[in-house]
């Protein structure tokens, strides 16, 4: 890997984990009914830098990471019941599964089967285009809701979604 490819991959990694860490603090000023769904970001932003490393892993890290993805997803579908808002949530952990399904099959970062790659990019690709105009239109006069989250804080949460949805659609192009 040359160093520019690597510099971006270290900074892909640091991205994710900082996406990760602030949705962990999110998990702890959250309301008990939003703790699901930021617990869930924060294990897909934290897992999502394991996986950038460009060093690789290790040859137990795709199972392990596959695990962990594939409880993620269950835990996803348990979000289900309080919406169809957490949909996002476990197309993300199924991505993140088929990832690591790929790396573990021994094709590293290349591999897979080209539709249900082609369907994850335009997936994400979408959710990054509607998730940046969002917080476009959202910037400036932005009042806060009554009792919900300062205006502010639901920016940077918007922003960090933006961000996770990014590294995902980057590491999807990897494949």
């Amino acid at each position: 890997m040359s160093f520019p490819a690597s510099l971006s991959a270290w900074l892909l990694v640091l991205l994710c984990a900082v996406s990760g860490a602030y949705c962990l603090w999110r998990v702890r000023r959250s309301e008990r009914e939003a703790r699901g769904g930021a617990g869930g970001e924060a294990l897909m932003g934290f897992g999502m830098a394991v996986m950038a490393v460009p060093s690789g892993i290790g040859p137990w890290g795709p199972g392990i990471l596959l695990a962990v993805f594939c409880g993620a997803a269950l835990h996803a579908l348990w979000l289900l019941r309080g919406g169809v808002h957490h949909a996002h949530h476990l197309v993300g952990s199924l991505a993140m599964a088929y990832m690591a399904l790929t790396m573990a099959d021994g094709h590293g970062h290349g591999g897979g089967p080209p539709l249900v790659t082609g369907a994850l990019l335009v997936y994400f690709a979408g959710y990054v285009l509607l998730g940046g105009a969002r917080l476009v239109t959202a910037g400036g006069g932005a009042q806060p809701v009554a009792g919900g989250p300062p205006a502010r804080a639901a920016e940077l949460t918007r922003a960090c979604r933006l961000a996770m949805g990014m590294g995902m659609l980057a590491m999807l192009l990897s494949l």
